[in-house]
């Protein structure tokens, strides 16, 4: 025989203090699978190399001092850095790398690319340059052409077609106007360090104080970047709204089957 179930069962008594979760020791990537991405690997790769060869190929044709002290120089450095990096990540399937960080690879290399074409080889443009600057040859003129054209346009395929989208945020914008403002005060210490009359003393015809002093060139300075802090905009706006190129099916391990019958 069985006992009689009573009709009333006591409460239990409260327990005392509000149980603490413990933290999980499963990592995440035993949750999610990581994924490699064997092409945005290569493509990335091919561009740091690419970027390499560019800035040794212009340090060689002129003085590397002069050189590095370009803007479109040193965003190709950056470019080849942060290109590799990436690489690394998408062939291990690793986290990318901080989006604060590709954002202001992907501006920089944009405002090479904008600055050349639209004011400095414009011929409506105030600052266009003249001279063997405006037509270089030979060798001279395959680097202007892989540092202000070919590097930048990678650098914008690679985030249109190769990068998850909604990773830039607005917060960082301001913080990219950080390197401009440092190359601003670069230039106007490169400047006062070599003798006036110097050729090449200021290397950008929007940035030089013995043409149009310092007032126009602050000036000048401050449109430029007003104009990029609202490219920065662009390009957030721009990652939130455009699609997923790299979206893929997760795999659940297990499929479902249509109904019997």
């Amino acid at each position: 025989m069985t006992a009689p179930i009573p009709r009333d069962i006591p409460d239990l008594p409260a327990i005392p203090g509000v149980p603490a979760f413990l933290p999980s020791p499963v990592p995440a990537t035993a949750v999610v699978t990581p994924v490699r991405h064997p092409v945005a690997a290569v493509f990335r790769v091919l561009v740091a190399l690419v970027a390499v060869a560019t800035v040794t190929l212009e340090i060689l044709l002129s003085s590397p001092i002069r050189a590095l002290s370009y803007f479109s120089v040193q965003s190709a450095v950056l470019v080849a850095a942060v290109f590799l990096l990436s690489a690394r990540r998408a062939w291990k399937a690793r986290r990318p790398l901080p989006s604060a960080l590709t954002g202001a690879t992907l501006l920089y290399a944009t405002i090479t690319g904008l600055v050349y074409h639209l004011l400095l080889t414009n011929a409506s443009s105030p600052f266009a340059l003249t001279g063997a600057a405006a037509n270089p040859t030979g060798w001279h003129a395959v680097t202007t052409h892989l540092l202000h054209t070919a590097i930048p346009a990678a650098a914008a395929a690679d985030w249109l077609f190769l990068t998850a989208p909604g990773r830039l945020h607005l917060r960082q914008a301001a913080s990219w106007l950080l390197y401009p403002l440092a190359y601003l005060l670069f230039t106007f210490t490169r400047g006062e360090l070599i003798l006036p009359g110097t050729p090449g003393r200021y290397l950008y015809p929007f940035l030089d104080v013995d043409l149009h002093g310092y007032k126009s060139v602050l000036g000048n300075a401050l449109l430029l970047g007003l104009s990029i802090y609202a490219l920065a905009i662009l390009l957030v706006a721009l990652d939130h709204a455009r699609p997923n190129p790299i979206r893929h099916r997760a795999k659940t391990g297990f499929r479902l089957q249509p109904p019997v019958g």
